[in-house]
Protein backbone atom coordinates (compact mmCIF):
# COMPACT_ATOMS: atom_id res chain seq x y z
CA UNK A 1 0.00 0.00 0.00
CA UNK A 2 2.79 2.47 1.01
CA UNK A 3 5.20 1.86 -1.69
CA UNK A 4 3.11 2.08 -4.23
CA UNK A 5 1.75 5.25 -3.01
CA UNK A 6 5.13 6.63 -2.61
CA UNK A 7 6.00 5.77 -6.03
CA UNK A 8 3.44 7.86 -7.19
CA UNK A 9 4.63 10.33 -4.56
CA UNK A 10 7.88 10.87 -6.55
CA UNK A 11 6.26 10.51 -9.92
CA UNK A 12 3.24 13.24 -9.82
CA UNK A 13 4.27 15.60 -6.92
CA UNK A 14 8.01 15.84 -7.19
CA UNK A 15 9.11 15.08 -11.23
CA UNK A 16 5.97 16.16 -12.57
CA UNK A 17 6.84 19.53 -10.98
CA UNK A 18 10.09 19.56 -11.89
CA UNK A 19 12.41 18.06 -9.28
CA UNK A 20 14.64 16.84 -11.36
CA UNK A 21 17.99 15.47 -9.01
CA UNK A 22 17.83 11.72 -9.38
CA UNK A 23 19.73 11.33 -5.71
CA UNK A 24 16.75 13.11 -4.36
CA UNK A 25 13.75 11.80 -5.82
CA UNK A 26 15.38 8.07 -4.77
CA UNK A 27 16.06 9.15 -1.31
CA UNK A 28 12.22 10.31 -1.39
CA UNK A 29 11.15 6.96 -3.24
CA UNK A 30 12.25 5.24 -0.21
CA UNK A 31 12.37 6.92 2.93
CA UNK A 32 8.88 5.46 4.61
CA UNK A 33 7.18 9.22 5.15
CA UNK A 34 4.12 7.08 6.56
CA UNK A 35 6.46 6.14 9.58
CA UNK A 36 6.69 10.23 11.06
CA UNK A 37 3.18 10.56 11.32
CA UNK A 38 0.44 9.32 14.15
CA UNK A 39 -1.19 6.33 12.96
CA UNK A 40 -4.33 7.89 12.25
CA UNK A 41 -2.70 9.97 9.87
CA UNK A 42 -0.49 7.60 7.88
CA UNK A 43 -3.50 6.79 5.11
CA UNK A 44 -2.72 10.54 4.16
CA UNK A 45 0.93 10.15 4.52
CA UNK A 46 1.24 10.54 0.56
CA UNK A 47 -0.96 13.23 -0.18
CA UNK A 48 -0.25 16.63 -1.41
CA UNK A 49 -0.89 18.47 1.92
CA UNK A 50 0.82 19.21 4.86
CA UNK A 51 -0.01 17.56 7.89
CA UNK A 52 -0.26 18.30 11.80
CA UNK A 53 2.32 16.67 13.90
CA UNK A 54 0.94 18.01 17.54
CA UNK A 55 2.27 20.87 18.90
CA UNK A 56 1.17 23.50 16.17
CA UNK A 57 3.39 22.01 13.93
CA UNK A 58 3.30 20.23 10.49
CA UNK A 59 5.29 18.33 8.05
CA UNK A 60 5.69 19.98 4.98
CA UNK A 61 3.99 18.59 1.90
CA UNK A 62 6.67 16.38 0.05
CA UNK A 63 6.90 19.02 -2.98
CA UNK A 64 7.99 21.14 -0.05
CA UNK A 65 10.54 19.26 1.55
CA UNK A 66 11.60 18.12 -2.12
CA UNK A 67 12.00 21.67 -3.17
CA UNK A 68 14.47 22.84 -0.43
CA UNK A 69 16.57 19.96 -0.32
CA UNK A 70 16.94 19.99 -4.18
CA UNK A 71 18.36 24.20 -3.36
CA UNK A 72 20.74 22.64 -0.95
CA UNK A 73 22.90 20.81 -3.97
CA UNK A 74 23.96 18.02 -1.93
CA UNK A 75 26.36 15.84 -3.32
CA UNK A 76 26.91 13.62 -0.69
CA UNK A 77 30.05 14.51 1.70
CA UNK A 78 28.16 17.92 3.65
CA UNK A 79 27.46 18.80 6.97
CA UNK A 80 24.10 20.24 7.52
CA UNK A 81 22.83 21.60 9.92
CA UNK A 82 18.76 21.62 9.83
CA UNK A 83 17.09 24.03 12.00
CA UNK A 84 13.33 22.87 13.27
CA UNK A 85 13.56 18.72 13.56
CA UNK A 86 9.71 18.59 13.06
CA UNK A 87 8.81 14.98 12.84
CA UNK A 88 12.03 14.01 11.34
CA UNK A 89 11.19 13.33 7.93
CA UNK A 90 13.22 16.25 6.60
CA UNK A 91 15.78 15.24 9.02
CA UNK A 92 15.38 11.51 7.22
CA UNK A 93 15.58 12.73 3.91
CA UNK A 94 18.71 15.21 4.18
CA UNK A 95 20.53 12.16 5.84
CA UNK A 96 19.99 9.70 2.69
CA UNK A 97 21.83 12.76 1.06
CA UNK A 98 24.68 13.83 2.71
CA UNK A 99 27.61 12.90 5.27
CA UNK A 100 25.54 14.26 9.01
CA UNK A 101 23.16 16.09 9.82
CA UNK A 102 22.60 18.42 12.67
CA UNK A 103 19.15 18.97 13.71
CA UNK A 104 17.86 21.18 16.28
CA UNK A 105 14.05 21.36 17.56
CA UNK A 106 13.04 23.45 20.34
CA UNK A 107 10.50 21.04 21.41
CA UNK A 108 11.38 18.54 23.49
CA UNK A 109 8.65 16.02 22.92
CA UNK A 110 8.88 16.40 19.08
CA UNK A 111 12.42 16.05 19.33
CA UNK A 112 12.13 12.80 21.51
CA UNK A 113 9.58 11.17 18.98
CA UNK A 114 11.83 11.95 15.72
CA UNK A 115 14.80 10.71 17.45
CA UNK A 116 12.83 7.35 17.97
CA UNK A 117 11.46 7.14 14.44
CA UNK A 118 14.71 7.84 13.24
CA UNK A 119 16.54 4.93 15.48
CA UNK A 120 14.22 2.36 14.21
CA UNK A 121 14.70 3.52 10.52
CA UNK A 122 18.37 2.72 11.27
CA UNK A 123 19.21 6.28 10.34
CA UNK A 124 22.31 7.45 12.15
CA UNK A 125 24.14 10.19 10.38
CA UNK A 126 21.69 12.29 12.81
CA UNK A 127 22.98 14.65 15.65
CA UNK A 128 19.70 15.93 17.41
CA UNK A 129 19.65 18.78 19.98
CA UNK A 130 16.84 20.36 22.15
CA UNK A 131 17.04 24.27 21.94
CA UNK A 132 16.85 27.58 20.28
CA UNK A 133 17.72 26.61 16.09
CA UNK A 134 17.83 30.27 15.48
CA UNK A 135 21.49 31.12 17.12
CA UNK A 136 22.15 27.58 15.38
CA UNK A 137 24.70 25.52 16.67
CA UNK A 138 28.06 26.52 17.00
CA UNK A 139 30.18 23.49 18.61
CA UNK A 140 30.08 21.62 15.04
CA UNK A 141 30.47 24.77 13.10
CA UNK A 142 31.08 25.52 9.83
CA UNK A 143 27.96 23.76 7.83
CA UNK A 144 28.07 22.96 4.14
CA UNK A 145 24.52 23.67 4.00
CA UNK A 146 21.54 24.98 6.38
CA UNK A 147 18.02 24.22 5.81
CA UNK A 148 15.55 26.09 8.21
CA UNK A 149 11.96 24.30 8.30
CA UNK A 150 9.90 27.74 9.59
CA UNK A 151 9.73 30.93 8.76
CA UNK A 152 11.21 34.20 10.34
CA UNK A 153 10.61 38.03 10.14
CA UNK A 154 14.47 38.14 8.85
CA UNK A 155 17.41 35.47 8.01
CA UNK A 156 19.05 34.31 11.53
CA UNK A 157 22.26 36.48 11.48
CA UNK A 158 24.04 33.50 13.81
CA UNK A 159 23.22 30.79 10.95
CA UNK A 160 25.03 32.87 8.09
CA UNK A 161 27.84 33.28 10.44
CA UNK A 162 28.31 29.68 10.64
CA UNK A 163 28.16 28.47 7.19
CA UNK A 164 31.32 27.30 5.16
CA UNK A 165 32.50 29.42 2.49
CA UNK A 166 30.54 28.13 -0.97
CA UNK A 167 27.98 27.03 1.04
CA UNK A 168 24.19 27.42 0.59
CA UNK A 169 21.12 28.49 3.42
CA UNK A 170 17.99 27.84 2.57
CA UNK A 171 15.44 29.66 4.97
CA UNK A 172 11.77 31.03 4.50
CA UNK A 173 11.13 34.88 4.91
CA UNK A 174 8.76 36.96 5.92
CA UNK A 175 5.81 36.96 8.06
CA UNK A 176 3.19 34.74 9.71
CA UNK A 177 1.21 34.61 7.04
CA UNK A 178 3.49 34.19 3.95
CA UNK A 179 7.02 33.98 3.53
CA UNK A 180 9.70 34.01 0.47
CA UNK A 181 11.87 31.08 0.36
CA UNK A 182 15.55 32.22 -0.37
CA UNK A 183 18.65 30.45 -1.02
CA UNK A 184 21.68 32.58 -0.03
CA UNK A 185 25.41 31.48 -1.23
CA UNK A 186 27.88 32.73 1.01
CA UNK A 187 31.16 33.31 -1.76
CA UNK A 188 33.87 35.00 -2.14
CA UNK A 189 32.70 38.76 -2.85
CA UNK A 190 29.87 38.34 -0.48
CA UNK A 191 26.51 36.78 -0.18
CA UNK A 192 24.21 36.05 -3.13
CA UNK A 193 20.52 36.00 -2.51
CA UNK A 194 17.92 34.22 -4.89
CA UNK A 195 14.22 33.83 -4.52
CA UNK A 196 13.36 30.28 -4.71
CA UNK A 197 9.31 30.52 -4.48
CA UNK A 198 6.38 31.45 -2.06
CA UNK A 199 5.61 29.83 0.37
CA UNK A 200 3.85 29.77 4.00
CA UNK A 201 5.78 28.00 6.62
CA UNK A 202 5.02 27.59 10.76
CA UNK A 203 6.80 30.52 12.46
CA UNK A 204 10.28 30.15 13.36
CA UNK A 205 10.18 30.63 16.84
CA UNK A 206 13.38 31.51 18.78
CA UNK A 207 16.08 34.51 20.07
CA UNK A 208 16.23 35.66 15.69
CA UNK A 209 12.87 34.87 14.84
CA UNK A 210 9.50 35.58 16.46
CA UNK A 211 8.91 36.10 20.03
CA UNK A 212 5.61 33.75 19.75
Amino acid sequence: MFDRARRRMVAEQLEGRGIRDPRLLHAMGRVPRHEFLEEALRHRAYEEFALPIGYGQTISHPYTVALMTEALELQGHERVLEVGTGSGYQTAVLAALCANVFTIERLAALAMRARKVLDSQAIYNVALQIGDGTIGWKAEAPFDAILVAAGGPDLPRPLLSQLRRGGRLVVPVGDGDSQSLLRLRLEDSGIREEVIADCRFVKLLGRFGFAR
